[in-house]
C-alpha cells in the first residue's frame, strides 16, 4: 500500500495564504482601519499599522478606543472565521485559485463584544490574537488580547459572542 507524497510546502502556504486574503479581502472596514494579519502555521496575529487618524487624544496622545475596539473584534472574527474554514483547507477541500470573499463559508455575526481597557494605546502598531473559547454550531465565545511593544502588558482584552452561520454538511 502506497503512500501518497506530502504536498510541497510551498503548495501548502500558497492555498493558506490566499484563503487567509480572500478572509481578509472580505472585511473592507479591516482594510479601512489598515489591519492585517500575520500566519504562522495556523495562529493568526492581527496588525493594527499606526496612522494618526487612529489617535483619539491628542494630548496624550492614545489610540481611539473605537479604533481599539473595531481591531480586536476584526481579530475576533477572522480569527473565529479562521479556525472554522482550517480543516477544510487543510484537506484540500478549499481551492487556493478559487477563493474568493463570495466562496468562503459566511462570516460569524456578533452577539455582543466587551472590551476592557487596560492602558492607554501608544501611538505605535499593536498587534492582537484571538483565543476561540468555545465553537459549536450555532454559537461561538473569542477572548482577544490586544499589545504593542511587549506582549506581555496588554492594554486591551475583549470577549465576545458570535452567531456561527448555517454550515453546507
Amino acid at each position: 500500500m502506497s503512500r501518497a507524497a506530502p504536498e510541497p510546502v510551498q503548495v501548502v502556504k500558497q492555498r493558506r495564504d490566499a484563503a487567509l486574503s480572500a478572509l481578509v479581502d472580505g472585511l473592507p472596514y479591516a482594510r479601512f482601519l489598515g489591519i492585517s494579519f500575520d500566519r504562522r502555521g495556523d495562529e493568526l496575529t492581527g496588525v493594527l499599522g499606526f496612522h494618526e487618524a487612529l489617535i483619539g487624544n491628542p494630548e496624550l496622545p492614545a489610540l481611539h478606543g473605537g479604533a481599539t475596539a473595531a481591531f480586536l473584534e476584526v481579530t475576533a472574527i477572522v480569527g473565529l472565521s479562521w479556525a472554522m474554514i482550517w480543516d477544510d483547507l487543510e484537506r484540500g477541500m478549499l481551492d487556493a485559485a478559487t477563493l474568493t470573499p463570495e466562496t468562503l463559508p459566511r462570516l460569524p455575526k456578533t452577539i455582543d463584544f466587551t472590551v476592557d481597557y487596560l492602558r492607554p494605546g501608544l501611538p505605535r502598531d499593536a498587534y492582537a490574537r484571538a483565543r476561540v473559547n468555545r465553537s459549536g454550531r450555532r454559537y461561538a465565545s473569542v477572548h482577544v488580547e490586544a499589545w504593542q511593544d511587549n506582549r506581555a502588558r496588554i492594554f486591551a482584552q475583549a470577549t465576545g459572542h458570535f452567531l456561527m452561520p448555517p454550515r453546507d454538511d
